[in-house]
């Protein structure tokens, strides 16, 4: 029984004196999920039902916010009974389907937050064409190949490890990302060329675009009007920390699965809690709080909300 369980099923080591907190544990992050399904959801619902926000920058702000609840949503539940269980432990192909979620919503991130920054683009340096360009199906094929591309590609990937034979069923870590590596006898040269070409198109391509484009914004901005750049500034910034804050959360990710398998636990497991809480709670607040008609329906909302109390 004890080895067919060992053979279909891999082990989370990742937790901490899971004996001791596993109450405290289950309730912090299950607020923490709560919260963040809150401050996104809210913030999508005033996107959908505000006509004000009917615009392409809202529209793809929207997007990036469900695309977190999703990104939750895969990592979360799995945590939170993990807590409460005697055992933490996860199916194989459970584990891949994980590793799929999680790696292509993050890819998807990123290229709305490309969409987001062409978006700004046009807005600043091409205004007199933005209605052209950005028209409705414009923003339909980005939101389509945001979440396309990556999928698709992280798909492959899948594919290729779906038959690998494990030398270890034991995994360094709270949910399956890229540690998952560590668990196959061997890693062919199609897999990590093939996983160099998924983080070149869904990472590094993105990435160079948004620098190019916000570059550009720059330059025009500084040639500009003050009314000029105020709207850069009000409209991008956000844009421009929240993409920083996401790029370095990417970047733990892999310096996590780099670590040796000495390194201590406690770090390992804040270093990746950070990972799964941060950019999720950080989207909804610098959007809530930066962009003003956002924040201005909310404060609307909350007031209503307020009235009807008394």
């Amino acid at each position: 029984m004890d080895l067919t369980l060992n053979a279909s099923y891999i082990t989370l080591d990742g937790h901490v004196q899971l004996q001791k907190y596993r109450y405290s544990y289950f309730v912090i992050m299950f607020a923490v999920y709560i919260l963040i399904l809150c401050c996104n959801l809210i913030i999508v619902f005033l996107i959908v039902v505000k006509e004000s926000l009917h615009e392409p920058m809202y529209i793809f702000i929207a997007a990036l916010l469900l695309n977190s609840v999703m990104f939750v949503s895969v990592i979360y539940p799995k945590l939170l009974i993990d807590f409460l269980s005697e055992r933490q432990i996860i199916s194989y192909s459970a584990c891949l389907f994980q590793f799929f979620m999680f790696y292509s919503l993050g890819g998807s991130e990123f290229l709305l937050l490309l969409a987001m920054a062409y978006d700004r683009y046009v807005s600043i340096c091409k205004p007199l064409k933005y209605p052209t360009i950005m028209r409705n199906t414009t923003v339909s094929i980005f939101l389509l190949l945001a979440w396309i591309l990556p999928s698709s590609q992280v798909l492959v990937t899948v594919i290729l490890n779906t038959n690998k034979k494990l030398c270890s069923f034991t995994l360094n870590g709270i949910f399956c990302n890229n540690t998952i590596y560590r668990l196959l006898c061997e890693r062919s040269k199609v897999q990590s060329m093939q996983d160099l070409a998924v983080m070149l198109n869904v990472v590094g391509l993105p990435l160079v675009f948004i620098f190019f484009t916000y570059t550009r914004i720059l330059i025009i901005s500084y040639r500009s009007s003050k009314t000029v750049r105020r709207k850069a500034a009000e409209t991008c910034v956000p844009h421009l920390l929240v993409l920083i804050s996401f790029s370095c959360f990417c970047a733990y990710d892999i310096i996590i699965s780099g670590l040796d398998s000495d390194f201590p636990k406690t770090v390992r497991l804040v270093m990746t809690l950070q990972i799964v809480m941060y950019p999720p709670l950080f989207n909804p607040i610098m959007y809530g709080l930066k962009m003003k008609e956002i924040f201005k329906q909310i404060k609307i909302l909350f007031c209503r909300i307020t009235m009807n109390k008394h």
